[in-house]
């Protein structure tokens, strides 16, 4: 795809875009300690599986009350159509307990006590198990805080490639590369008069069809 072309679709995409965005600030000012962990949750489900069956999972616990309450073996029972059910169920359950305080989630006390989000996410990756820098960065964009940040999927890489902003898609991201691919998106956002987190949910368009999270 062009860029040219890709400014096209954001021409098209961009009032459902914002609208998108919007919600996900409109979760941190309004939500709960529990729809933050939720999202917490979701980005823990998301490594090589389906956003839309991760979303599906979620739902069930929630219905079920077993992702504030239920143990490892609980949830990988209900959570089949995610990948590594077993040891995303116990890296739900560790993060939850790592959060709580006398029983109580306290995540958003905890997200607030940082001013800069690049430390903030890596404190993420460093303190909660399951997370590395794309889940860290995708539950941030998804709590209001994706402005600086770029989510590094397999879908947003392959379209980096194909649109020359990288050479190649890494075998894997270390902090280093991580952080270099990100420079080269928010410089490629920058050109496209395009806001990095605008551009990360125009490419999950053009490959899913839909504006999910």
């Amino acid at each position: 795809m062009s860029p040219h072309h890709l400014k096209r679709i954001y021409d098209l995409k961009r009032s459902e875009i914002l609208r998108r965005l919007r919600e996900f600030k409109e979760l941190w000012v309004k939500g709960q300690d529990e729809d933050i962990f939720e999202e917490l949750a979701f980005c823990i489900f998301t490594p090589q599986s389906k956003a839309r069956a991760c979303c599906n999972a979620i739902d069930r616990l929630k219905e079920t009350g077993l992702l504030f309450r239920g143990s490892d073996k609980e949830i990988a029972k209900r959570i089949n159509d995610v990948r590594f059910k077993n040891k995303k169920a116990a890296y739900l359950v560790k993060a939850r307990n790592f959060f709580s305080d006398n029983g109580k989630l306290c995540i958003k006390s905890v997200i607030n006590q940082f001013e800069d989000i690049h430390a903030c996410r890596d404190w993420l990756v460093k303190n909660i198990t399951g997370l590395g820098y794309k889940e860290a960065s995708h539950f941030l964009r998804n709590i209001g805080f994706g402005e600086e940040i770029a989510i590094l999927d397999r879908h947003i890489l392959r379209n980096l490639k194909n649109m020359k902003v990288i050479r190649e898609i890494p075998e894997s991201l270390n902090r280093t590369k991580y952080m270099d691919i990100e420079k080269k998106m928010t410089a490629f956002s920058e050109k496209m008069r395009i806001p990095l987190s605008h551009l990360d949910l125009l490419l999950w368009y053009k490959e899913t069809g839909e504006i999910l999270k």
